[in-house]
């Protein structure tokens, strides 16, 4: 699991998935509580695999499929944050706390935020759209890990 370097108040972030949940017209059970917490103490990204696992180990019965599709569902509600890194598809809580960026190391995963927004300079974007939200990441090395890859050469 990778790491996120800035805190969020786990309460609030469960208290907003499972709102947004019911907002939705979903029954808020034990397991759909699980899936919200697991993700309010998360310090990172996790896979699909990752939450199914998790799951699995509380709730035996579940499927990675109903796993999948509830991400997917949580990440179309806005309260997860999806991006492709190295091995695939994975989601986090979105951040809550104020509006910010992420620099994120390819190798650990890790993220770090930056207050930097460069919405502020896109003077291009097209009169007739109308931006309702955005995403700036950058992706590269963390100094840990471009110590590791520079002693490999």
């Amino acid at each position: 699991m990778a790491k996120h370097e800035h805190e969020h108040d786990t309460a609030a972030t469960i208290q907003d998935i499972v709102v947004a949940m019911s907002s939705k017209g979903w029954r808020i059970t034990d397991q759909r509580k699980s899936l919200a917490t697991l993700f309010a103490e998360s310090s990172g990204y996790l896979s699909p695999k990752d939450v199914y696992e998790y799951m699995r180990q509380k709730y035996p019965g579940v499927s990675f499929d109903t796993v999948y599709r509830n991400l997917r569902s949580l990440s179309e509600m806005g309260v997860l944050e999806q991006i492709y890194l190295n091995d695939g598809l994975k989601f986090r809580a979105r951040c809550e706390t104020h509006h910010h960026h992420h620099l994120i190391c390819l190798q650990c995963e890790k993220t770090v935020p930056f207050e930097f927004c460069p919405m502020k300079h896109m003077a291009q974007v097209p009169k007739d759209f109308e931006v309702i939200n955005h995403r700036f990441e950058v992706f590269g090395y963390c100094s840990d890990c471009a110590s590791v890859a520079s002693d490999r050469h």
